[in-house]
């Protein structure tokens, strides 16, 4: 790596850190509590506005990508880190209105969080890629490493920024105002440094989404890998979303908030680990072998339904549903798919975030006990499509080489 790059990268990677505290802040049961007095609504409802997140990802993803590659990874990081200012800006106002519209406003806000991390997506992942060309798959993972860094103090963090409005309310606006505030300067950084530029000349003209699918032949098994973005999502949202308030709920656990501490170790863990045995054992076994952990997990919690559990959950699921899975689902399909690369990576994460949308917004209207229990039924169904895949990955594999 050129050493010129070295701020860049940081800066780049800084974006993924805050974004760490946008994208789970809102699965967070005290935050939750908050903004439902604020616009008198129930707790769980909040959780449709988590869901606005993964309908921006959908509007924007079939053109983030092309747009990056057309204009270049600074121009799609900044919309990214401009559009996520104005989500996090958006909420405390959002909350200051309250009643009068708050919900709405925060709805419409969470939209454009979405946008922008589809464009944050398209332009730092390939540019960390860029910049790490010798390792792109430690570039890619160091993403991840900061997300969750940042889940983990997030906890820590609400108690440091937590304030009681004069009406007595308890408001998170100086942590929304902070971190958006953050990603303005983050704005004002990425143009202010080199990044390396893709040598479009060479490569020719890339051709969009929807171009790419008129190219393209789908089998049951491409079908079955781009649905398995959707399961995996599935298993680690709704429990990101709404494990703590089934913790308040039904273990009755007061304040259950330092679950996100032990999701986020398990992830952490896990990236160094999964990386370690990828060396060993095909990527395509993790496929199975991880959502069927997390069918365990959550059975044994929904039946157990103890604070003791609720911490073992919690890791275990931030370990073999957060850890990588997505990831290394995405890195399957590509492999498996070598002429597709870059549609087959588009569907999984359209698959990835039409979940987001539609499963967090039938969350929204359940009780966290249903929830876990559709929980138990997504992830079971990601263990049936792990196991087809894994059961065809030979025949996969050769006609994937006789197509090369």
């Amino acid at each position: 790596m050129n050493k010129k790059y070295l701020p860049s990268a940081l800066i780049l990677y800084l974006n993924y850190f805050i974004h760490g505290v946008g994208c789970s802040i809102l699965g967070q049961a005290v935050i939750k509590e908050a903004l439902a007095t604020a616009w008198g609504v129930e707790a769980m409802a909040i959780t449709a506005i988590s869901a606005a997140l993964g309908l921006g990802r959908l509007i924007a993803l079939p053109f983030a990508g092309p747009l990056s590659d057309k204009l270049g990874r600074r121009i799609s990081t900044a919309i990214g880190s401009a559009s996520y200012a104005i989500y996090l800006v958006g909420l405390a106002l959002a909350f200051n209105a309250g009643t009068n519209g708050g919900y709405t406003i925060a709805y419409v806000c969470a939209i454009v969080g979405g946008i922008a991390n589809s464009f944050l997506d398209t332009g730092i992942y390939p540019a960390v890629s860029e910049i790490i060309y010798k390792a792109p798959g430690v570039a890619t993972m160091g993403i991840k490493f900061f997300i969750a860094i940042a889940q983990m103090m997030l906890p820590f963090v609400l108690g440091a920024t937590v304030a009681t409005t004069a009406a007595g309310l308890t408001s998170y606006n100086r942590l929304f105002f902070g971190c958006g505030i953050i990603y303005l300067v983050l704005f004002v950084l990425v143009f202010l440094f080199p990044l390396p530029d893709a040598d479009q000349k060479a490569a020719g003209k890339k051709e969009g989404l929807i171009d790419s699918l008129k190219h393209t032949h789908f089998s049951l098994e491409s079908i079955a890998m781009i649905l398995i973005g959707f399961t995996c999502t599935g298993t680690f949202q709704l429990w990101l979303n709404c494990a703590q308030n089934f913790a308040k709920e039904n273990v009755g656990w007061a304040d259950p908030s330092i679950m996100q501490t032990y999701y986020s170790a398990g992830t952490l863990i896990a990236l160094v680990v999964t990386a370690l045995l990828t060396r060993k054992i095909k990527d395509v076994r993790f496929i199975v072998i991880y959502p069927v952990i997390c069918l365990a997990t959550l059975i044994v919690v929904l039946m157990g339904q103890s604070q003791t559990l609720m911490i073992a959950g919690a890791f275990i699921i931030g370990w073999a549903g957060a850890g990588g899975l997505l990831q290394i689902a995405t890195s399957v399909c590509n492999m498996l798919f070598p002429k597709i690369k870059g549609t087959v990576t588009a569907l999984v994460m359209i698959a990835s975030s039409l979940c987001n949308y539609t499963i967090l917004t039938a969350a929204s209207k359940m009780q966290p006990s249903q929830v876990m229990t559709m929980n138990i039924v997504l992830t079971a169904v990601g263990v049936v499509l792990g196991l087809y895949v894994n059961i065809r990955y030979k025949k996969m594999v050769a006609l994937a080489e006789a197509e090369n």
